[in-house]
């Protein structure tokens, strides 16, 4: 599992996104993105984070920057989940876990008192320049999206 810090480049990817193009991180250079790693499609705790960051997304487009969700879910799956909360960013489709184990977003992880090896809730702000400028690598949904805003708000 990757430790990523705050500092480091931002591993580079290319992912299916929900609309059927391509989405790589490279290409976003020049704009802030908040990059953020969900088990599930329409699941309780994803759902929140998603209408978090749904709620919150006239404030960090305002600053610059984009949202990228990523799970291992289907492009068909991310289309349904957008479509049925009218989220207004990218979801990206990450079925081999290449870019969640890239950002230490997969491994062993402790769910109801077992260990199980999943997707890890974690989120990333990645500055301009393409590095880490903030990290959450085990993310508690209840007020996450305002923390990452507060973040933005140094980075830009």
């Amino acid at each position: 599992m990757a430790s990523l810090k705050v500092g480091d480049v931002a591993p580079d990817f290319t992912l299916l996104a929900d609309d059927g193009t391509t989405v790589t991180l490279s290409a976003l250079r020049g704009k802030a993105v908040v990059l953020y790693f969900y088990p599930r499609d329409d699941t309780p705790g994803c759902t929140t984070e998603a209408c978090d960051f749904r709620d919150r997304h006239a404030d960090v487009s305002g600053r610059g920057a984009v949202v990228l969700g990523v799970s291992p879910d289907a492009q068909k799956a991310h289309v349904r989940f957008k479509t049925k909360y009218g989220l207004p960013f990218t979801l990206l489709s990450d079925p081999e876990r290449t870019t969640l184990g890239a950002y230490g977003a997969f491994g062993k992880k402790i769910m109801y008192g077992k260990e199980v090896e999943g997707v890890i809730r974690s989120t990333y702000l990645i500055d301009k320049q393409g590095k880490i400028a903030a990290a959450w690598p085990k993310v508690s949904v209840k007020g996450h999206a305002d923390a990452v805003l507060a973040e933005l708000a140094k980075v830009n």
